[in-house]
């Protein structure tokens, strides 16, 4: 009996891990948010990825689909600044637990 519990404990985390690493590095590994006149955001989405895991942390916002902000911005579905202020909330919350995390200034993350 131990033996068997052993390999379903093992076989639950080799299906949980492998389930982890599908999640991951889906999608462009840098996506460009179109960021209006400021200047588009490069964003790394391997390590939001990476970091973040859960993907609908991002996604709840808007469709897991190519050119999809600029086209929910273009049909008017996507208030304005609703992305960069989620952005800067998680990075702002991270900063504040004292993790490492990406800019919290606009400059810092348009370029034009």
């Amino acid at each position: 009996m131990h033996k068997t519990a052993t390999l379903i404990l093992f076989a639950a985390a080799v299906l949980l891990f492998s389930t982890l690493l599908w999640a991951q590095n889906k999608g462009a590994k840098e996506i460009i948010i179109p960021g209006g006149t400021t200047g588009n955001v490069p964003m790394k989405h391997h390590l939001h990825q990476k970091v973040l895991v859960d993907c609908n942390l991002c996604h709840s916002l808007f469709p897991q689909t190519a050119g999809i902000i600029q086209k929910l911005k273009d049909e008017g579905k996507l208030e304005k600044k609703k992305i960069m202020n989620n952005c800067q909330k998680c990075h702002r919350e991270k900063t504040n637990a004292g993790l490492k995390t990406g800019p919290v200034t606009c400059k810092s993350c348009h370029v034009k």
